[in-house]
């Protein structure tokens, strides 16, 4: 080796001669995806008295083409949890079958009877996208957590920058403009979701995606719902041990009804109309 300091940890140039640089000459930094590609838009949940209900329509969009009408954006998570996906669509397709399948499977494997609530997911996906916006290469998503956790319903929201977010109505993408109105006019703050039952909170929810149907150049009138509700407290073991029953109801596929465009036609300036 080299007796001279500058070049200790090297052979000797005298003997292999001296250090190629050349393959630095060619080499660049490593990029990460700067925009989305193919996107979901919006997803809208509610509280209610018993429980959670959230949907999202099934569309995914290649720019401006609405391109696959049959993207599932809408996923339950263990056994108290449903999450909602806007954004980039390979990122939510990560999100669900690498991250969130693997923790499902690894708490599996403890076989200790306890179980993922919905807070536990919620922080785990908030710590995951934090951690991904400080690499720079963040997830292009925006996430809505839905479950029931500690004996009450559990809605929160995080984004593609870590920022999080709780709310007794929450929606993403253009669904923040146009749904989060209509449902806090029916529940303002937390003390209104006593108020609201079940068949309210799926009525409104109804209503805000057929306003986006209408409105939202990239959503369809085709979407899934999930309902869900707490089943009380069940005793289980010879301990004793006390665990939340949760039941989740899927309605899938669901068409708007009565869809038309003859509002329209009260529109002034709309078509042939003399104002």
């Amino acid at each position: 080796m080299n007796h001279l300091p500058e070049a200790w940890g090297r052979p000797r140039n005298d003997v292999y001669g001296s250090y190629d640089h050349s393959y630095l000459q060619g080499s660049h930094p490593q990029q990460h995806t700067q925009q989305p590609i193919v996107t979901g838009t919006s997803v809208v949940a509610l509280k209610f008295n018993g429980g959670v209900v959230i949907a999202a329509d099934n569309l995914a969009s290649y720019g401006s083409l609405a391109r696959f009408t049959d993207v599932e954006r809408l996923k339950q998570v263990g056994t108290h949890t449903v999450v909602g996906t806007g954004g980039d669509m390979s990122d939510m397709q990560h999100i669900y079958e690498k991250l969130l399948d693997t923790l499902i499977i690894k708490e599996e494997y403890q076989n200790d009877g306890h179980y993922l609530r919905a807070s536990h997911i919620y922080r785990y996906l908030s710590r995951v996208l934090y951690y991904r916006r400080c690499k720079f290469n963040p997830l292009w998503n925006t996430i809505l957590v839905a479950g029931w956790d500690d004996g009450k319903p559990f809605l929160a929201s995080a984004d593609l920058l870590g920022t999080t977010f709780s709310s007794p109505a929450l929606a993403t993408g253009y669904g923040a403009h146009l749904a989060i109105p209509l449902l806090r006019r029916a529940c303002p703050d937390e003390a209104a979701v006593a108020g609201i039952t079940r068949e309210r909170a799926v009525e409104l929810v109804e209503e805000c995606m057929k306003v986006l149907f209408y409105r939202d150049a990239r959503s369809l009138n085709k979407y899934s719902m999930a309902v869900i509700t707490g089943e009380g407290v069940e005793t289980t073991g010879a301990d004793g041990e006390k665990k939340e029953k949760v039941h989740v109801e899927w309605r899938k596929d669901i068409e708007l009804a009565n869809q038309s465009w003859k509002f329209a036609e009260n529109i002034k300036g709309y078509g042939a109309q003399t104002v």
